[in-house]
């Protein structure tokens, strides 16, 4: 395989590796349980020199991500991103914090799955087409996750503090 004498280059065996990794990716990562990930511990917890995600504004991250794919516009069974922070409750901001640990997870596994292409493809070729897969497949997604979450973190405090101040003041006059 690797010195172009077999039935695949290496080239298209590092395609159908990451063709692979990219088909995989979405089953996995909705297998995961739910309870592993938490936005406020390592690795997934907001660091200082993040500054609460305002490190990914300065590289444009609010600009250029509408412009990537979102898979759960296409797949019914993932988790919607658009959140409409008039109707949204504390429990639907902690989802979608998980799902963006989800997303996190994934993206940097399929980036370390990725450097088989180095084995497969010795030489730059396999650099290059890793180098591809992580920089246009990978990359991004998880720049998005690493901005939206320090946000979605203080949604959800913001919408616990009024959720426990509306139950306070929600009593029923038991005397009537």
């Amino acid at each position: 395989l690797r010195d172009g004498r077999g039935p695949l280059s290496g080239f298209a065996t590092c395609v159908i590796w990451l063709l692979a990794l990219a088909l995989l990716a979405h089953p996995l990562g909705q297998a995961l349980p739910r309870r592993w990930f938490d936005g406020e511990r390592f690795p997934y917890r907001c660091y200082k020199w993040e500054k609460q995600g305002r490190i990914y504004t300065r590289i444009g991250v609010e600009r250029w991500k509408t412009l990537v794919p979102d898979m759960s516009r296409l797949l019914p069974d993932m988790v919607k991103k658009q959140v409409d922070p008039t109707a949204v409750t504390a429990a639907q901001a902690a989802v979608l914090v998980q799902e963006t640990c989800v997303a996190e997870a994934v993206h940097t596994a399929s980036s370390l799955l990725g450097l088989l292409c180095l084995r497969l493809w010795p030489g730059w070729g396999g650099v290059i087409v890793w180098a591809v897969w992580f920089l246009l497949g990978n990359l991004p997604f998880i720049l998005i996750q690493r901005y939206n979450r320090p946000r979605l973190l203080r949604l959800r405090s913001l919408l616990q503090r009024r959720e426990q101040r509306k139950g306070r003041h929600e009593h029923t006059d038991t005397d009537l």
